[in-house]
């Protein structure tokens, strides 16, 4: 279950993070402004958004297996058209209607993982799971961004077509729904009833800024200012999302140790507002350790999904874990679908170095609103 949910959300995130890696290729081969490509890149983010709640409440009456294998092939599909689309407007169209299907993994995934490991365990599994995007994101920077160089953008598109139907056929043959309590045999009461959900939602769109900046413009950044090749710099990308991905599980096993999701969500918060700020100043002066520090920035900016994920699924229940996902990925992917064209007029007005520096605000107002008081003893 939990490496049939792990590849399906992989496999998510190449179609919906892969189009990131496009960007130079429809900068220089398709004549696009950065901040056009940075639209385009923007699309499947767009797409995931509006799909994220209507999944969620699918998933909390018709359960995990169904909604993930028509999402993972609906995936496919869209690849496919995406991959013969031949023109920017119709990628981005493709594009968008794949991560609407692509975000079934966000919501159905993650309830596979919270259903069927108990409390203790539940941290580590989960950081594996979410070790899953920036294990996809990294797939895409080795091979979208190479292909994308050497043949262009549309051809770049089958490996989001070959690893989401390697994922269907993984999920179908292993995955069955959770055990959860009938409907009407416990009572379900909201969890939106008081403040720590909401609280959660708020940090985790706030810390969606610098990761997703981090994301979209790691690999131009190496590239533009510091004469990397594309390779070269979708190798490093690779490396750094794989960093991130351990990090994700070392994470989750600690909060497992601690007792607590909140607390490690608090130091993490903290970590990224000064990895951020360092990041910006090094790059301002162009010093040799602004690059192990963007991938320390892409290690520290992933750790926080995995705590807010299940700290939201463990309230909300198993009767409005679905919405309630919905809800916590439709909030981060409003704020993700606006980084990169915003990103892009930030770059192109005041440099990369001033753009890592002034997003280490978002994380440094986060800290106070992680609800570490708030929270109930893991059971």
């Amino acid at each position: 279950m939990l490496a049939a949910s792990t590849a399906a959300q992989a496999a998510s995130a190449v179609l919906v993070h892969g189009p990131a890696f496009l960007i130079p290729s429809l900068h220089e081969r398709e004549g696009l402004s950065l901040a056009s490509a940075g639209l385009v890149a923007a699309a499947p983010l767009a797409g995931i958004t509006l799909a994220l709640v209507p999944w969620g409440i699918v998933t909390d009456r018709r359960g995990e297996r169904l909604v993930l294998l028509v999402g993972l092939t609906g995936s496919v599909v869209c690849g496919v058209l995406a991959a013969l689309s031949g023109s920017p407007v119709l990628l981005a169209a493709a594009l968008a209607l794949g991560a609407a299907f692509a975000a079934t993994t966000n919501v159905a995934s993650g309830r596979v993982v919270v259903g069927w490991f108990p409390p203790q365990r539940r941290g580590l599994a989960m950081g594996i799971r979410q070790m899953a995007q920036p294990a996809g994101v990294g797939i895409a920077a080795v091979s979208m961004a190479v292909v994308a160089d050497r043949s262009g953008p549309y051809a770049a598109m089958w490996v989001a077509v070959v690893v989401c139907a390697l994922a269907a056929g993984l999920v179908a043959a292993v995955v069955l729904d959770p055990p959860r309590p009938a409907r009407g045999s416990v009572a379900a009461p909201n969890p939106y009833a008081d403040r720590y959900l909401p609280r959660i939602h708020g940090v985790s769109v706030l810390l969606v800024v610098p990761q997703f900046l981090v994301w979209t413009f790691a690999l131009v950044w190496l590239v533009q200012d510091r004469g990397w090749s594309p390779g070269a710099a979708g190798t490093l990308v690779a490396v750094a999302q794989v960093a991130g991905a351990l990090g994700r599980i070392g994470v989750g096993q600690l909060s497992d140790v601690v007792g607590a999701r909140m607390r490690p969500l608090r130091w993490v918060t903290l970590a990224a507002a000064v990895t951020m700020g360092l990041l910006g100043v090094s790059a301002g002066l162009d010093l040799a350790v602004a690059v192990p520090l963007v991938v320390l920035a892409t290690v520290v900016t992933v750790a926080d999904n995995g705590l807010a994920y299940t700290a939201v699924a463990e309230r909300a229940g198993p009767h409005w874990s679905g919405r309630a996902l919905g809800v916590q990925n439709t909030a981060q992917y409003l704020a993700a679908a606006a980084v990169p064209p915003v990103a892009g007029l930030a770059v192109a007005s005041w440099g990369y170095s001033a753009t890592f520096a002034l997003a280490a605000a978002f994380p440094l107002v986060a800290v106070a609103l992680v609800p570490v008081r708030d929270e109930r003893h893991l059971s």
